[in-house]
């Protein structure tokens, strides 16, 4: 049966209603995605003050303790990570004679391992019971081994015999068996650990030199006083292994959350990139290098601190450098203003 005039006009009215369907769910679709992930990923340009920087923590060695600071020392973030003249976080790391990371999680009195600067270049590291070890970054020199953090592959060079000797015997009270290694490079090199993959907003640049996850780490002391509630023993926040301590203005435990930008006064600007998972690396006291009895902190966070797509607690978050810039302690940190 031919079709009649109506017939073809009803059909036209179809067409342009599904065409205008299809257009008007695009457009909600385009919306949707704009608001969850492109304006979301876009500076802010209005910022808001939450709380101060009451201490900033760079890790010479990876899994050893912190960096002695002065107030008044200028701290800058780079690519890379945090640095202080000739230091980089994280920068030097221990691996074992196959060239595997070694860490605290295994060997706990790696805690107690400190570091000092002494002029531009010197790191004075010292331990219990053993003599200073000098490291002139100035002078290193070596050649390259291949070794990992993680499952992410990546290059290293040899400090020398004099570091593997004082590492093997402080660690493992043995001659030789450990080596110590820096990282070369003047950029990240490291691809992302396959964990955090899926995570939108980190980029490939975020990945820093021997860090677990990323360059930067922050930790907000609200979080650690709340938690402190909850544990039979407090833990110090150092425990958690973070860059940033932030002191808030209004005491709001696990506020970081649901940030998405941070600044560090008036110049250095971070994208928040990953909620920081945690293993058992805070069970250890910073203090005495000893593993809590009970798996505190990690027990408890395990109860009420779940995060759906990992399998593990979190507490602490992970950013990635957006503006480079120098930082000291005291400044404000602000956060992207909601209201913008």
């Amino acid at each position: 049966m031919p079709s009649t005039s109506a017939d073809v006009t009803i059909n036209k009215i179809l067409l342009t209603s599904f065409a205008a369907g299809i257009t008007a769910i695009t457009g909600i679709l385009t919306y949707v995605y704009y608001r969850k992930y492109f304006k979301r990923d876009v500076m802010p340009a209005k910022w808001r003050p939450v709380g101060v920087l009451q201490q900033i923590n760079i890790f010479p060695v990876k899994s050893c303790g912190a960096l002695k600071l002065n107030a008044d020392d200028f701290i800058e973030c780079n690519v890379l990570g945090l640095r202080l003249l000739s230091v980089l976080d994280r920068a030097l790391m221990v691996v074992s004679h196959k060239n595997e990371m070694i860490t605290a999680r295994k060997y706990p009195k790696m805690v107690l391992i400190h570091t000092k600067l002494v002029g531009n270049t010197i790191l004075h590291i010292t331990a219990p019971g053993m003599d200073t070890l000098e490291l002139d970054y100035a002078r290193l020199s070596g050649k390259d081994i291949h070794t990992s953090v993680w499952d992410s592959k990546v290059d290293a060079m040899l400090c020398g015999d004099k570091y593997d000797q004082w590492f093997s015997y402080y660690i493992l009270g043995k001659e030789k068996g450990l080596k110590l290694v820096y990282y070369p490079y003047p950029m990240p090199i490291k691809n992302t650990v396959s964990r955090l993959t899926k995570e939108p907003y980190l980029q490939p640049e975020d990945t820093g030199t021997f860090g677990d996850a990323t360059s930067y780490m922050l930790m907000n002391l609200s979080s650690i006083d709340d938690l402190n509630t909850r544990i039979p023993r407090p833990v110090d926040a150092l425990q958690f292994r973070g860059n940033f301590h932030v002191k808030m203005y209004k005491s709001q435990a696990y506020v970081e959350d649901k940030w998405q930008w941070i600044r560090i006064g008036d110049a250095a600007i971070f994208r928040v990139v990953a909620p920081c998972t945690r293993c058992i690396f805070p069970n250890i006291n910073a203090v005495t290098g000893e593993r809590d009895p009970e798996g505190e902190p990690l027990k408890t966070l395990t109860k009420y601190r779940m995060v759906t797509r990992y399998s593990s607690p979190a507490l602490g978050i992970h950013l990635g450098l957006r503006e480079a810039g120098a930082i000291k302690i005291n400044d404000v940190i602000y956060v992207e203003d909601e209201n913008e």
